[in-house]
């Protein structure tokens, strides 16, 4: 008697395994997008507390500036502290990842004076790399805006 020898998988075995395949990327890959997100904006408030920190350092070091641009408190490495470059900020941060944003926020600090200042972060692209804006100023706390960029610490709502 011969016996029939096997030699691979069948074509329904093969679309079976595909389409099983694709069912589980089709769950998966929004909830990474998700995380992705949440990330993003948690790496963006960590930023805006890291600019708070130097602007208080900087203001501190130069009271008769006050408080400064985001550039300002960078500096390019090797840095050499001066009131154009505090060297307190990480150089990647200070030019926003040169002109790209930084973990899919973009980082601005506005009217800086010896009073206050106000630093934004907004998603490069809303609600791919984040789905809220963040603000903060001299005060130290962080606002929130939802679905849209431009927070204002009147706008926004005081992050929990």
């Amino acid at each position: 008697m011969a016996m029939r020898s096997n030699r691979g998988f069948s074509l329904v075995e093969l679309l079976i395994v595909v389409a099983v395949i694709l069912i589980i990327a089709a769950i998966a890959i929004p909830n990474l997008m998700r995380a992705r997100m949440t990330a993003n904006e948690s790496s963006a408030v960590g930023s805006l507390r890291t600019i708070d920190t130097d602007e208080v350092a900087y203001q501190t070091t130069y009271p008769t500036v006050g408080f400064t641009s985001l550039a300002a408190l960078g500096g390019a490495s090797p840095c050499t502290p001066s009131s154009t470059t505090g060297c307190f900020l990480d150089s990647f941060l200070a030019t926003n990842g040169n002109g790209n944003g930084k973990d899919g926020y973009s980082f601005t600090v506005t009217s800086p004076s010896t009073t206050g200042y106000s630093s934004n972060a907004d998603a490069l692209i809303i609600n791919q790399t984040g789905t809220r804006s963040f603000c903060t100023d001299q005060n130290a706390v962080i606002y929130f805006l939802s679905g849209a960029n431009g927070c204002t610490t009147t706008t926004g709502q005081p992050l929990q």
